[in-house]
Formats: structure tokens, sequence, C-alpha cells
């Protein structure tokens, strides 16, 4: 299993970051690879439920995304099952007036057959993606777009 953590700061209130990503169509706007998203259902835990399109190394897999942790306003952990198996956790702390958010991913690269580098240089690139995420994140928050 491949994974990923980054983090970054941004200057908001972790409630208003948090209600940003809790809401599943905005990932649209801020993950990369994203190209797709519907069918999205509130779960009674508050996290949610939706089917997605993820582009990786240029391959579109249909995925399910279901909230399995939810702890407003501090922890989203999300897990997808179809093309790709992956754990997505998204971690909420105040931090001076901002807020500290980690992201972390773990995946199964679902390409085998094209071996170790192939895996070595896809999770290189969905590092930087990860970056890519969490910089529009802040810059659509600072700038008040969230």
């Amino acid at each position: 299993m491949a994974g990923v953590e980054k983090a970054i700061t941004i200057a908001a209130p972790v409630e208003q970051i948090f209600d940003y990503v809790r809401e599943a169509t905005n990932l649209l706007e801020i993950w990369p690879n994203m190209v797709k998203i519907k069918d999205v259902q509130r779960l009674p835990n508050g996290g949610n439920r939706f089917r997605c399109v993820y582009r990786m190394a240029g391959i579109h897999f249909k995925v399910t995304s279901e909230d399995v942790e939810y702890i407003a306003n501090q922890r989203i952990v999300g897990q997808t099952k179809g093309g790709i198996q992956s754990t997505i956790a998204w971690e909420f702390q105040p931090e001076d007036g901002g807020t500290n958010l980690t992201l972390k991913a773990e995946y199964t690269v679902p390409i085998p057959l094209l071996g170790n580098l192939a895996e070595a240089l896809i999770t290189r690139r969905n590092a930087r993606d990860i970056e890519v995420l969490l910089t529009y994140l802040k810059i659509r928050v600072e700038r008040g777009q969230a």
C-alpha cells in the first residue's frame, strides 16, 4: 500500500475549512484529479457517501467513497472502494487563529503489471497532487471564496 502525508497552515478558523471540505462537491474545485462527483448522501454520522471518478496515471477509476469516521471540526476519514482502494484522513487543528490541516492518503496502486517503478512514479505524482490540493484549498479559503 502506498501513502502520502502533507500538512499546511491556513489563515482561517477550523470551522470554515471543515465546512468547506465536508461538502463533497467542493472537492471538484480543489482536487486536481477528481473528475466527477455524484449521488452525494449525508450519512447519520454527519459524513458523506458519494460516487466519483478519479484519474490516476491518466486512467479514470470509478469509486465509491464513504466517511467512516467523522468528528466535527476535528477529523474526517473516508474510504474508497471500486477501482482504487484508499483511506483519506483529514485532520484539523487550531493554530494561532488559523488551522493546521493534515491530509493523509493510503491507497493501493491499481496497476500491478507496471511494477515497482510505476508505483514509485505514481506515488510521487500523488504526493504533488496532494500539495496542489492543499494549496488550492488555502487560496480559496484565504481569499474568501470558500
